[in-house]
């Protein structure tokens, strides 16, 4: 099967109503899940996903950066393509592509991983347990989603707990969840979502009493996410494309 963009993957999916804001349209947190599927179902296809649990490693999403153009509504079918697109130092990259039946582009994104020990949680090289042929070694994307740097004044601050269900395989909040905690944080503020830029910082775990802060400027809106006052995550949120 050939695939746009040089993508190595495609998986269609339905908008489902458990997906979908009051509106009708897909969340954030929906689309981040669909991602991690997709991610997921490509790794365990070539053998660097689930399987490498056996020798004491994982993978972590280090940072997500979304580009969200028009998001699906209930019960609509789109297809979802990813790739590999290359390493760089101790970041592999992975692409993103949702697109309507029609061809038109829904969504874009890229992100970057980090291959642990995890046991130790030490830092591996990606290219021990990735197939070359697709993520070259020797490639490095030019979009790579960058460092966020808090900015604008401090408009909102509440504390949330860890649950049960924010957890993952591995005992950690799961990427999504954190997706959630913002978008719960600004629905009452930001209406239209052009971009949305996360970086994961330090794992939160049960119980943990996480400080969530949203802060404002002119252009975007960022949260910072911290634990007994040590950063776990970093957001930035756009209104308009960059």
């Amino acid at each position: 099967m050939k695939y746009p963009e040089s993508f190595q993957f495609q998986k269609n999916f339905e908008i489902n109503s458990f997906f979908v804001n009051p509106k009708g349209s897909l969340r954030i947190k929906g689309l981040a899940d669909l991602l991690q599927e997709i991610a997921w179902k490509h790794a365990d296809s070539q053998d660097f996903g689930r399987n490498l649990s056996e020798a004491n490693q994982m993978w972590v999403l280090a940072r997500l950066e979304l580009k969200l153009f028009q998001m699906p509504k209930w019960g609509q079918k789109v297809e979802l393509f990813t790739g590999g697109r290359g390493v760089d130092k101790i970041f592999a990259f992975r692409e993103f592509l949702m697109r309507d039946l029609d061809g038109n582009v829904l969504v874009r994104g890229m992100s970057s991983w980090l291959l642990l020990d995890s046991n130790s949680k030490k830092m591996l090289r990606p290219e021990m347990v990735l197939p070359v042929e697709l993520f070259d070694p020797a490639l490095k994307p030019d979009w790579q989603p960058g460092k966020i740097i808090k900015n604008g004044e401090l408009m909102k601050e509440e504390t949330i707990m860890v649950k049960a269900s924010d957890l993952d395989l591995y005992n950690h909040v799961n990427n999504t969840s954190y997706v959630r905690w913002v978008e719960d944080l600004i629905y009452d503020l930001v209406p239209h979502v052009k971009q949305f830029s996360i970086n994961y910082l330090s794992e939160c775990l049960l119980g943990d009493e996480v400080t969530l802060q949203l802060f404002k400027d002119e252009n975007a809106f960022f949260v910072m996410g911290s634990v007994e006052g040590k950063a776990s995550f970093s957001v930035e949120v756009n209104l308009e494309s960059l």
